[in-house]
């Protein structure tokens, strides 16, 4: 009898945990089992380890073998353990030695033919191996930029498993096949991956864009409503480029993410906030997060630290829509799958664009729609009363009525607006110093209450008691005031604040 050990990471969701692997070999029949909650991919790593090792040159052991992942009371998933399963046999049958695996974290798929293959995850498992103090890492050459993100490690690359036996004092024979990290990464849409485009490229709209702007600056969810091809999408697709810069902890929250999916190889750290635009046939899982066993994330995830688009809104589903208004409030999503619930950060803005009708030419005299009442009607109650209620502004895209025959670029330019919102931002931060707050979105009712001035109050109480808007509402507008002062650079909102923070709240969808 032997046993041998390694260690492994886990993921559940982005929360990270150390798996250690125990080897048993024991006399009796050939038999190779993993226990520990493994799923399907892992369970089938059986197969894969086996083969690799016999590609390696390394006789398995023809007796019964027993892998323990623990702790065992949670789930394992996916193909990364499949190197520390094959270390942690080898090393019991005296392949390798047995301290050769102390304070080491063994990552990697393994091919059948023996090669190492790259992993998604691994930003996150790199930073949570540096938390637990752990020195070494052994990861797949493929992740080799992605593992050098994290400072304050030591890490081991290798491409076979061939490798990792030399490496670690013991004869292989082998044939090294490069694999490429492209080949494993996901599909990113080429234009997910530029800059966004200038604010100052869309012709006329000065008043969105201004509203884009004090929305930029607070964090607010906007509704935009007009006609189509009067700009709306251009307006939103631009909308990340006057959006603050994120900072490192927000750039490792956004990456740790895309590692996740897959995506990182793709986008890289960048300070750029994300940008998601799912389709409106978009269902909830695809939005929310799901999948069997434990949950993957969706688009709000993914839109996390940035911008959550939805093109054309009311045709989304309604289910879908209705799965927004948890995370619109608590800033993450709680995926609850058979196996447990996966807790994924899900703090984004979100922009919706909307036409007026369904034929898209309700506006004006409205002498084009072609409309029934009940259409019109039917079409906006897709955009319940609970969801409207946490947008905090919506706008009128009115339509433009002349442009110039050179097509000069109009207005600010996103680097100007930019600067005016990083401004902005920064007196908000300075203000919500103590509390931890990053933007006027984020600020709480009692402290709304208590330090909003009282003809202020005074002017929310009156639209509160006249029920045109909700206690949340009430709260929306306050912070909405906030925002428009901190843009003007005055101390506290002051009647004109309010005034304009009402109507941005309460405009007509027309």
């Amino acid at each position: 009898m032997a046993l041998g050990g390694a260690l492994s990471v886990g993921l559940v969701g982005l929360k990270a945990f150390i798996i250690q692997l125990q080897a048993f070999i024991s006399p009796g029949l050939p038999f190779f089992s993993i226990i520990g909650l493994p799923d399907a991919s892992l369970s089938e790593a059986r197969e894969r380890v086996k083969s690799a090792c016999t590609a390696s040159g390394v006789s398995w052991p023809a007796t019964r073998v027993t892998v323990n992942m623990s702790p065992a009371s949670m789930p394992k998933r996916g193909s990364s353990h499949d190197l520390a399963i094959a270390a942690s046999v080898l090393s019991a049958a005296g392949v390798i030695g047995p301290r050769a695996l102390e304070n080491t974290v063994v990552l990697g798929e393994l091919n059948l033919d023996g090669t190492v293959l790259p992993i998604n995850g691994l930003l996150p498992i790199m930073l949570h191996v540096k938390e637990q103090g752990i020195e070494n890492v052994i990861v797949p050459r493929a992740n080799r930029d992605e593992a050098e993100l994290v400072d304050g490690l030591r890490v081991f690359c290798v491409s076979h498993l061939g490798e990792l036996l030399e490496m670690l004092g013991a004869h292989a024979t082998y044939e090294v096949h490069e694999v490429h990290a492209d080949s494993q990464k996901r599909d990113v849409p080429e234009a997910d991956l530029t800059l966004p485009g200038d604010m100052n490229e869309v012709v006329g709209q000065r008043e969105a864009k201004e509203a884009l702007t004090i929305a930029a600056a607070g964090g607010h969810h906007v509704l935009m409503t007009g006609p189509p091809g009067m700009g709306k999408t251009m307006l939103a697709s631009r909308f990340p480029g006057i959006l603050a810069p994120l900072d490192h902890q927000e750039q490792f929250e956004v990456a740790s993410i895309r590692s996740l999916c897959g995506q990182l190889g793709a986008y890289g750290i960048r300070d750029t906030p994300p940008f998601e635009a799912p389709h409106h046939t978009a269902t909830v899982a695809s939005l929310v997060g799901g999948g069997a066993g434990i949950g993957e994330p969706g688009a709000v995830t993914r839109a996390h630290c940035g911008v959550l688009f939805l093109d054309e809104a009311p045709e989304f589903s309604p289910r879908v829509l209705q799965s927004l208004r948890e995370p619109l409030e608590s800033g993450f999503v709680a995926v609850s799958r058979s196996k447990g619930v996966t807790i994924f950060p899900a703090r984004f803005q979100l922009i919706m664009a909307a036409n007026p009708c369904p034929c898209g030419y309700g506006f004006g005299t409205g002498e084009r729609c072609t409309c029934r009442e009940k259409d019109r009607i039917r079409y906006f109650s897709r955009l319940s009363g609970p969801i409207l209620d946490r947008v905090d502004m919506q706008l009128s895209v009115n339509p433009v009525s002349h442009i110039g025959a050179a097509a000069p670029q109009e207005g600010e330019s996103s680097e100007h607006i930019r600067n005016r919102v990083i401004a902005a931002r920064t007196i908000a931060a300075q203000r919500f110093a103590s509390f931890g707050w990053a933007c006027n979105a984020q600020a709480s009712g009692s402290w709304l209450r208590e330090h909003t001035p009282a003809p202020v109050l005074a002017v929310v109480n009156k639209s509160l008691s006249t029920y045109q808007i909700s206690l949340r509402g009430a709260y929306r507008v306050m912070r909405l005031a906030w925002t428009i002062c901190d843009l003007d650079g005055r101390g506290s909102p002051n009647l004109d604040d309010v005034d304009r923070a009402l109507s941005l709240r309460t405009q007509e969808n027309a």
